[in-house]
């Protein structure tokens, strides 16, 4: 379908969509890159992730329901899996890291010793 079977207007929308999705998920990819800790690094993926996929999902409905004139519902399951499991993994993996951390935490602490109660 050409530009102008779609629209101007409709065109513009979902160019639009798509270079903010690539640009959201290429701001996530760096900083994954740059930011030090896990907690920091787990969180710029996320959200370049649900942001990124979101436009780049949102601009593939538009264009094929516009063109093919119905809703395209497979866009529609991969937007409610990734709504679904993104924010689910990012929670999961940040409760193991904080459980990892606690038990490292706990292994450095110097054994106390148990001193014996005088009785009198």
């Amino acid at each position: 379908m050409t530009e102008s079977e779609l629209g101007t207007a409709a065109s513009v929308l979902i160019a639009f969509l798509l270079v903010a999705g690539g640009l959201l998920a290429l701001i996530g990819s760096i900083g994954l890159l740059r930011l030090r800790n896990f907690y920091q690094r787990l969180h710029a993926p996320t959200l370049g992730n649900t942001l990124g996929c979101g436009c780049i999902l949102v601009a593939s409905i538009l264009y094929f329901s516009l063109s093919e004139g119905r809703l395209a519902f497979h866009e529609v399951l991969i937007t409610m899996f990734i709504v679904m499991t993104a924010p689910l993994s990012a929670m999961l993996l940040s409760k193991v890291a904080l459980y990892r951390d606690g038990r490292e935490a706990r292994a450095r602490e110097p054994a106390q010793e148990e001193t014996p109660e005088k009785s009198e």
